[in-house]
């Protein structure tokens, strides 16, 4: 029996989604798709592992569909991709969620709940919703390795890390230091600064701010302050955005430079009077609105105004060693304190130019204070122990926990009662909320009572969050070990500079500026889950051994036991050499029982884990080694895998996993880890929102999937802006995707299936040579072929986004709406002739290079297409298109002048149309004359080949041809003064009047050179097409359009011999759908009746015969009455006629 092309009574892709993914899953398509064909080696892809303990959201699907496109498409290529998955496993996210959940705090742990317990509960939480992930992974399509993932808590990928840090050990690049960190509270640990650098991570703050008083002391070198002025004291004043800080302040720093003003002023508050010193620059910033003045008018308190009078200025190094009375006497330091310095880091951009130093709190202050010698502000608490006065929890330490003695010598109990364990920020309190007074509006406050603050006010700065907790971090001195990246920074940017950027701005951009401020990379993480700092150190810290490998700790436990440290070797069952997955599972590299391993030291002394984690994305970075756990296997082969030929991930990847990707490759392998990067921004709701459940704008992928199908979300998401760009995401836009690209290929194979099959066309008849079929085809063949040219580029340049734009450009203007329309008659009845065979050979080829091209993108549809086409023709061997090799375009059959003509045809014919749809006149209306001016010697040829098609499609007599526009339009030239106007200003009255005045011919020479220059009253004037708009003025009784390159004047008249043919030609349409409706098949002939009526008689007898041959129709009969037969009412022209059809049987 003959095989026939599937036929369906509607589109639905959300099925085809179902059905595809079963045949997939049944002939193990995706397994079958890792092969190399033609030589062509492998593709190396790396995924970006995501943490499966948080649902995936509309958002991954974008990323995923990138990745899944360039992936598909190197497979169709004839590279073997493999893809394997990965879980982000460690960190943060999981023991916020964990925590959470069993109601504890990070104090809690060791406390309530052992650490091994508590590392349990991380390890279970963390696969919570990987069933979802790997659902998600499968309705859409994305071809990924999820039976074999590498997961990041595996002692195999742990080992692998351990090895990485001991190379950058050896290099002398993994250092322990004491310094300012980014540290959050709420988390409880140190940041590195790429973590803080990620987005959202700053943000703006309403803070009270305030610029304090500091009462200087008179002595010999500061007697010069004091002389020219009627007040006792002097005092230098100091701006601070966290008032808290200022009881640990130590010191104020000026600009060696910058100059200095001591000015005679008033204390805004209390009205007394006042001397103080700030920079010059800065005097109307800190006076507001006031002007100086020579003698001081009276000043009362609330005032708004603060006069001042300049006393003296100098350089700041003649205030350097300046000293001055502590400000808030809680804490009393050692001995040096209270000093002015000079430091680089002031500037006069904000504030007074004088910077208050809280060596403690601030990495500039840190290291001036070292510098310097000024000591911090420290208390010593009872287990002996030196601290900030700001405890980790983010709260002023409390007096109970101090040691007694320090309290009696240091402390004043009286001035520090009721600010004593208080939180620093009020959100790391989770009793306190919007409505309590903050610590800084406390402290302030008190200043303002004792006389000792110049200004106070609410201001909004910037401020960094943790980028888990979403709680403010603070900047606080830690122990901590660093990665000495600085040490390969220029290296960094020369790989960077190699690396194909998508978009390049970001490479350059915020890749490369981030790369130039390079900071070591702070790698300690105070935390319980996650991968252990493979170091162990003596107690004297003058011994330390990097631990590399299972092996190695295994020989260094059994020289631990040996020295009667340890009892046994806890790893005693673990196999060197022995790579499986059963013998690392007697392994576990985790907390707490790597504290438990004390080894031993060359000396002879007991050696202890530093207790610290590493940093989760040290973890993500290591992914190309750790994933193949090498070097312990994969040595030989690595090359093949490293580095990736591509990756993809958002936007927000670019300070995190693309940073520890390209650092950690650099470092250990002087290479880059990617070639090719696309960089996808972020998906927002359709009004520019971030998505999120609290708003209840959240777009659930699931859902969108089950209803729409895979294919239409992800053609939306990949073409409606660039990928790199922002995606307004629109529902309607999806629902766009399905009606016009998806329903207009669907209604193409449709119309091909429906002919084919009635005449039996299954592509074994012999093929009739390109060269020799109908210009038609020609046309769309070689457009076919320039379509698989630019697509394959396009791909090849990671432009995903005009690849896919391309496509769906051809399938709908140019093999639907153009060429399927123009010739729906040679597929239409008739013989089996070489014209009808080259039609179908045509068509065949543009459906299943279009399902080849377009795979990537849309993979289910796109191989139910294939597979349908396929199915009766047998031309493959493979029985997937993703199986099947990317197209390859014929130059030979490129015709770019024939696509030239075509264009002229189709765009005319557009302009054409335009102006009837502006008119109203319908297109089975027939029009007597078009005029088309001549643009150039070659138009006139180029448009006679196409002219019977023209005529055709719009429904016009007869075309001539003029020279110029002179006679069928008149043009006028008008300012676009939204544009213009912020340029010229008062000159635009004489702009108007210039183009207003314009000739013809001006104008046309303004249109085609695209730019004017004049001079008005003393100024050049230039102006581009932008600047203007060209207003057309139609000539009576004819239309005229433009479109800057062809115009075209459409006579629109309509007499009484034009208007009978269009009404025969409404019949035709009106026969047509009754023959449908009635469900007739496309060869059954029939009879027509038409009710005779004035307004259609002579239209019908004047042409019976051309309305009987377009509808198979072997009698047109005007009728007075119906009889034996049910009429139907059809509008003609807004006049409702009865017409009657019947099958004609033989």
């Amino acid at each position: 029996m003959r095989k026939k092309f599937p036929e369906y009574k509607a589109l639905d892709l959300a099925q085809v989604n179902r059905e595809v993914l079963k045949i997939w899953d049944e002939n193990n398509t995706f397994r079958r798709s890792i092969r190399q064909r033609n030589g062509k080696g492998e593709f190396v892809f790396y995924e970006g592992p995501p943490s499966a303990n948080g649902m995936p959201g509309i958002h991954h699907v974008m990323a995923r569909s990138i990745k899944d496109v360039i992936c598909r498409y190197r497979a169709q290529c004839g590279y073997e991709v493999k893809r394997k998955a990965g879980w982000d496993t460690h960190g943060l996210p999981i023991e916020l969620e964990v925590e959470k959940a069993l109601g504890i705090t990070k104090e809690d742990i060791g406390k309530k709940i052992s650490i091994a317990d508590y590392n349990q509960e991380c390890k279970k939480d963390v696969m919570r919703y990987t069933s979802q992930w790997e659902e998600l992974t499968r309705i859409m399509g994305y071809w990924i390795d999820m039976d074999d993932p590498y997961i990041t808590y595996d002692s195999r990928y742990i080992e692998t890390l351990w090895w990485l840090l001991k190379q950058l050990y050896q290099k002398g690049c993994l250092y322990k230091g004491y310094t300012i960190q980014p540290y959050s509270p709420a988390a409880g640990t140190g940041l590195s600064s790429h973590e803080l650098n990620l987005p959202g991570c700053y943000r703006d703050v309403k803070d009270t701010t305030c610029i304090a008083l500091f009462r200087l002391v008179r002595n010999e070198k500061s007697e010069f302050l004091f002389s020219d002025t009627d007040t006792e004291d002097v005092h230098i004043i100091a701006w601070t955005t966290t008032p808290w800080t200022l009881p640990s302040n130590t010191a104020l720093a000026v600009g060696d430079e910058i100059v200095y003003v001591k000015v005679r002023t008033f204390n805004p508050y209390n009205g007394a009077p006042l001397t103080v010193i700030l920079a010059k620059e800065l005097l109307s910033q800190v006076f507001q609105g006031a002007e100086p003045s020579e003698s001081l008018p009276d000043f009362k308190s609330g005032d708004k105004k603060v006069p001042y009078r300049i006393l003296d200025e100098f350089p700041g190094r003649k205030l350097e060693e300046i000293t001055y009375y502590q400000l808030i006497d809680w804490v009393k330091p050692e001995n040096g304190a209270f000093r002015v310095v000079t430091g680089d880091f002031v500037t006069t951009d904000e504030g007074t130019g004088i910077v208050h130093i809280a060596p403690t709190f601030g990495a500039d202050d840190y290291r001036i204070g070292r510098e310097k010698g000024i000591p911090p502000i420290m208390v010593k608490l009872k287990d002996g122990s030196m601290s900030p006065l700001v405890d980790r929890r983010g709260y002023m330490v409390p007096v109970a926990d101090m040691d007694p003695d320090f309290v009696k010598e240091h402390v004043n109990t009286v001035t520090y009662k009721g600010f004593e364990g208080r939180p620093v920020k009020n959100e790391y309190d989770p009793a306190l909320n919007g409505s309590e007074e903050t610590l800084d509006v406390d402290i302030v406050v008190m200043l303002k009572q004792q006389g000792k603050v110049f200004r106070i006010e609410k201001q909004v700065h910037s401020y960094p969050h943790c980028w888990r907790t979403d709680k403010p971090v603070l900047y606080y001195p830690l122990d901590a070990w660093f990665i000495r990246t600085t040490a390969f920074r220029d290296r960094m940017i020369e790989l960077n500079n190699t690396i194909n950027w998508k978009p390049p701005s970001t490479g350059s951009g915020r890749f490369g500026k981030w790369l130039e401020n390079l900071v070591d990379w702070n790698l300690s993480r105070s935390r319980f889950w996650g991968t252990p700092l493979p170091i162990w150190m003596t107690e004297d810290r003058k011994e330390v051994k990097c631990i590399g490998s299972v092996a190695e700790l295994k020989a260094e436990i059994e020289k631990s036991v040996k020295a009667g440290f340890m009892d046994k070797n806890p790893l005693a069952k673990f196999k060197e050499n022995d790579f499986s997955k059963e013998n690392y599972e007697t392994v576990d590299l985790h907390r707490p029982f790597v504290d438990e391993i004390v080894l031993v030291s060359d000396s002879g002394k007991k050696m202890f884990r530093e207790p610290d984690l590493i940093d989760v994305w040290f973890d993500s970075g290591a992914m190309p080694y750790a994933q193949v756990h090498y070097p312990f296997e994969n040595r030989e082969n690595f090359t093949d895998m490293f580095p990736a030929d591509f990756i993809a991930e958002g936007v927000d990847q670019t300070r995190g996993w693309f940073f520890t990707l390209h650092a950690i490759a650099t470092m250990i392998s002087d290479s880059m880890a990617f070639k090719n990067i696309i960089s996808n921004g972020l998906v927002l709701d359709k009004d520019g929102n971030k998505m999120s459940k609290r708003l209840g704008n959240a777009i659930d992928p699931f859902e969108t999937i089950e209803k729409y199908g895979a294919d239409p979300l992800r053609w939306y998401m990949l073409t409606n802006s660039q990928p790199w760009d922002n995606l307004r995401f629109d529902i309607a836009g999806v629902e766009e995707v399905v009606r016009k690209f998806f329903g207009t290929l669907y209604n193409t194979y449709a119309f091909f299936a429906l002919y084919a099959n009635i005449d039996g066309f299954d592509y074994s008849q012999e093929e009739v040579p390109v060269s020799e079929r109908p210009e038609i085809d020609r046309w769309i063949i070689s457009l076919l072929n320039s379509l698989v040219k630019e697509v394959g580029e396009c791909y090849e340049d990671y432009d995903i986004t005009r690849a896919a734009r391309a496509i769906q450009d051809f399938v709908t203007e140019h093999l639907s709406n153009w060429y399927v329309r123009l010739n729906r008659k040679r597929f239409w009845g008739g013989e089996q002739n070489r014209d009808k065979m080259a039609a179908y050979q045509t068509l065949y080829t543009c459906l299943e290079t279009v399902s080849k091209l377009a795979a990537p993108v849309a993979p289910f549809y796109m191989d139910r297409l294939f597979m349908d086409l396929n199915s009766v023709t047998g031309r493959h061997e493979e029985d997937s298109v993703h199986l099947t090799l990317f197209p390859e375009y014929d130059e030979g059959l490129i015709d770019r002048e024939l696509e030239e003509r075509m264009e002229i045809a189709q765009k005319i014919s557009s302009m054409i149309l335009s102006i009837r749809r502006k008119v109203n006149i319908k297109v089975r209306q027939p029009l007597a004359k078009v005029i088309l001016p001549v643009t150039d010697d070659s138009f006139i040829g180029r448009f006679e080949s196409v002219r019977n098609l023209v005529l055709s499609e719009v429904n016009v007599k007869e075309v001539e041809y003029i020279h110029g526009t002179a006679g069928i339009v008149v043009k006028k030239v008008k300012p676009n003064f939204r544009v213009l106007g912020p340029r010229y200003g008062k000159l635009m009255k004489d702009i108007t009047a210039v183009l207003g005045g314009m000739s013809q011919e001006e104008i046309t020479r303004f249109e085609t050179e695209g730019s004017k220059v004049m001079e008005l009253n003393g100024s050049k004037v230039e102006l581009t097409l932008e600047d203007v708009e060209i207003i057309l003025e139609d000539i009576p009784g004819w239309q005229v359009a433009t479109d800057g390159r062809f115009t075209v004047a459409l006579d629109v008249t309509v007499t009484d011999e034009l208007r009978y043919e269009g009404i025969a030609r409404e019949f035709v349409n009106r026969i047509q759908n009754i023959r449908k409706e009635s469900g007739f098949d496309v060869t059954d002939k029939i009879k027509v009746y038409i009710e005779d009526q004035d307004f259609v008689r002579e239209a019908v007898r004047k042409y019976s015969s051309y309305i009987g041959s377009q509808t198979l129709a072997n009698e047109v009969r005007l009728v007075s009455s119906f009889e034996g037969i049910v009429p139907r009412e059809v509008d003609i022209d807004d006049v409702m006629v009865k017409v009657a059809v019947e099958r004609v049987s033989f």
